[in-house]
């Protein structure tokens, strides 16, 4: 196994450390975050560090990158305070990705990339049309990561839009079914597929699949 120590890794070239950092952590959520300025103009944009912050109440967390350059899906967020969160399928993966390219105030990443907006009734954030799991969410706090000058930002889940396919009677939703992707690093993309699914574990009980294996 290759050993690589930070005194080795902190004097590689950007692309090759950037590759390397952004990869060892494992697969992350692939995930188009989408806006609309006060001005109307959408805005979408690919995020790969959105988590799960809690259930009840309903958190998650984006963490976004240094305001050195404009931020617009950040700066959305903050003016309206509203958003959605679709995740990215494996037909798109490349139109989503495109969406990571530093296009202009005011111009579309959906016009752009040849992705569709569309809108639910009474909402006036758009969703990415097609995307079989969609979140509307809702600025609700941020706090200031000195150590890299990032953001996290805090958001409540307002609503959950799930094709029925993925929906389990327990409420479960089954990705793998809805061909929803994972990325590796920063520009790597894969397709997910489930091999277990577990009760939850306590120490008195054995461990029992939730599953239907076929005998």
């Amino acid at each position: 196994m290759k050993r690589i120590t930070r005194s080795e890794f902190s004097e590689l070239p950007k692309v090759p450390r950037l590759n390397l950092i952004n990869s060892c952590m494992g697969y992350k959520s692939a995930n188009l975050i989408a806006t609309c300025s006060v001005d109307g103009f959408e805005n979408v944009a690919i995020f790969s560090s959105i988590t799960h912050l809690g259930s009840d109440p309903a958190l998650l967390g984006i963490i976004v990158r240094p305001a050195s350059v404009p931020r617009h899906t950040y700066n959305n967020i903050k003016t309206t305070e509203y958003f959605t969160v679709n995740a990215i399928t494996s037909d798109i993966i490349a139109q989503a990705h495109q969406t990571s390219a530093a296009y202009d105030y005011g111009v579309s990443e959906f016009e752009m990339t040849g992705l569709e907006s569309e809108y639910k009734e009474g909402i006036e954030v758009p969703f990415v049309s097609g995307a079989p799991l969609q979140l509307l969410c809702k600025y609700v706090n941020e706090y200031a990561i000195t150590e890299n000058n990032t953001i996290h930002v805090i958001a409540a889940i307002e609503a959950i839009y799930v094709n029925e396919t993925l929906l389990e009677d327990d409420y479960w939703i089954r990705l793998d079914q809805g061909n929803i992707v994972a990325i590796n690093g920063l520009d790597g993309y894969a397709e997910p597929q489930l091999k277990d699914r577990f009760a939850y574990a306590r120490p008195s009980n054995s461990l029992k699949s939730l599953l239907k294996h076929e005998s």
